[in-house]
């Protein structure tokens, strides 16, 4: 089977699994990157030509480009996906991911946010207006909840109770996180605005947080709504969410 086709079969095998958009996004990005080295490199075309030694090869290499090693246990936790799907196809006889160890990553520790950055940060935006209430909320509920980007941006708006938000994780995993009642006034200050500048639009959307146009938020959207916070606040480079 060629690889080509064996990439393509996988990813609409994650679509059957209603994996998300940018689960499937990513898995396509890393096999083609993977599938480009493998015919470049070894010219191989064939999945049954690939063998654990043009694995382990590919991932010396990024080792030598300095890629970091929690980028190439990302991808190594894809190719153990799509490997596991060939296998259980019975497109191959052998896994060559099986001895493929994951690598060992660095200790990191996270900085985190004093009570008095946090303030400024918040403070960035004034509840003057739909976009500003909108981005003041943005950075209440990711301090107040733990919410992953990509979660805020897919949260509906029936999931904001009065006292709870229900929030669905990846593997549509649900949890339900407390709202403390500086959350809750911002909140309602919020949803006051937006039910003001919308009224007369057509929306489309039942998310949370929509955009000027009433669209549903991108994750860049939101990375740039805490970069300009930690800009304007004076906060660590390093900044993100």
């Amino acid at each position: 089977m060629l690889l080509d086709d064996s990439v393509k079969e996988f990813l609409f095998e994650c679509q059957i699994r209603q994996y998300t958009k940018k689960t499937v996004k990513g898995y396509r990005n890393s096999l083609e990157f993977f599938v480009n080295y493998l015919k470049q490199i070894h010219h191989l075309t064939d999945i049954e030509q690939v063998k654990e030694y043009h694995i382990k090869a590919f991932f010396a290499y990024q080792l030598k480009r300095k890629r970091k090693e929690t980028y190439l246990n990302g991808l190594i936790k894809v190719f153990r996906a799509y490997w596991k799907y060939l296998e259980q196809e019975n497109y191959i006889s052998d896994n060559p991911m099986l001895k493929v160890s994951w690598m060992k990553e660095p200790k990191t520790i996270i900085k985190t946010f004093s009570d008095a950055e946090v303030k400024r940060m918040l403070n960035v935006y004034p509840e003057t207006d739909y976009m500003n209430m909108r981005n003041k909320a943005i950075m209440a509920m990711l301090f107040d909840t733990g919410i992953r980007n990509y979660e805020l941006c897919c949260l509906p708006t029936d999931v904001i109770k009065d006292n709870y938000i229900t929030i669905y994780g990846k593997g549509k995993k649900e949890r339900q996180v407390g709202k403390s009642p500086y959350l809750s006034k911002i909140l309602m200050k919020y949803e006051r605005v937006k039910k003001y500048y919308f009224e007369f639009k057509n929306i489309k959307y039942n998310n949370y947080f929509l955009s000027r146009t009433g669209r549903p938020l991108t994750n860049e959207a939101v990375e740039r709504i805490v970069k300009i916070a930690g800009d304007t606040a004076k906060i660590s480079d390093t900044i993100r969410c």
